[in-house]
């Protein structure tokens, strides 16, 4: 991990603070943490579509995660484990590799760099976004840094979190 990253767990051990600084080609956002809530939903993962969509994150998808790197400069994103796990690599090259399976959420800003480096068969993950947001989708290039930094400044916080919607701890996380 890169001395301009950074993980940080909270209190309650269960929701980790991942922050991430620009790469030049993947801008991230270094203004907001990308927050991974463990084993959140691992009593009903199958439900996760339906709790994002509840707390205002629409536009919702299930299916699995690109295996580059991408990011969406117009859009948070929350990503859910419905079934199996993944290794996925948040905040480009120099990030921090999360191993997920049913039931963890994690919470990405605009801009903040993803891929799946593996996954089991099963590996299925429901995508949303706050109040339905049209996202892009960027990848690592010097055109869509370029065009996405003036993108991710404009995307106003979302008014829920995805899973605990008006008291949940993303919105104390956000400020």
């Amino acid at each position: 991990m890169s001395e301009y990253n950074s993980v940080c767990r909270e209190p309650d051990e269960s929701i980790v603070k991942l922050s991430f600084q620009a790469d030049g080609l993947l801008p991230n956002n270094p203004q907001l943490p990308a927050v991974l809530y463990k084993g959140v939903l691992r009593d009903h993962p199958e439900d996760t579509e339906q709790i994002f969509n509840a707390n205002g994150w629409l536009s919702s998808w299930v299916n699995g995660v690109f295996p580059y790197h991408h990011y969406h400069s117009n859009a948070h994103e929350v990503l859910g484990v419905i079934s199996g796990s993944a290794r996925l690599q948040l905040g480009g090259d120099a990030g921090y590799t999360a191993e997920v399976k049913a039931g963890d959420v994690v919470v990405l800003p605009a801009g903040t760099a993803h891929k799946k480096l593996s996954a089991s068969p099963d590996f299925r993950i429901a995508g949303a976004y706050p109040g339905g947001a049209d996202y892009n989708t960027r990848q690592a290039t010097p055109e869509d840094f370029a065009a996405g930094l003036p993108e991710i400044r404009e995307v106003p916080l979302p008014e829920r979190d995805p899973v605990y919607g008006e008291a949940g701890p993303l919105l104390r996380l956000w400020k």
